[in-house]
């Protein structure tokens, strides 16, 4: 999924200049003394709210699988115990109860890693 990215503008940057002043003619005044004119440049900083959709994963209500884990070693066991007679039919029915149960854990891993949502996450950025 790809995220969007918007940008808001909070308060836009203030450029004041003060004006120049007067010349004085002062006849008190030391023979070097000159007057410049001075411009101040004054800025507000700028504050803008960067926001971005992430895509975030749920949190499973069973972390360790067991419900899979149960579910696939029933299911294993059963077909397990079809196969063969004797103590071949109690090897396949262990066998096909352990692999089952594998299977069950990692098919419900990969069904809770789609469980996602996107979320909105702002942050200020002043500049």
């Amino acid at each position: 999924m790809v995220g969007l990215t918007c940008v808001l503008m909070v308060s836009p940057a203030i450029y004041a200049q003060t004006s120049p002043q007067a010349p004085t003619n002062s006849t008190t005044s030391t023979p070097h003394t000159t007057k410049t004119k001075h411009h101040v440049k004054h800025t507000t900083p700028q504050t803008q709210t960067v926001c971005e959709d992430v895509t975030v994963q749920d949190a499973p209500k069973d972390s360790n699988q067991i419900i899979g884990m149960l579910a696939g070693g029933a299911a294993g066991g059963l077909l397990g115990n079809q196969i063969g007679s004797g103590k071949g039919r109690t090897l396949a029915t262990v066998a096909g109860a352990v692999g089952g149960g594998y299977a069950g854990k990692v098919i419900q891993e990969h069904q809770q890693a789609k469980n996602t949502h996107v979320e909105r996450r702002c942050h200020e950025v002043t500049r």
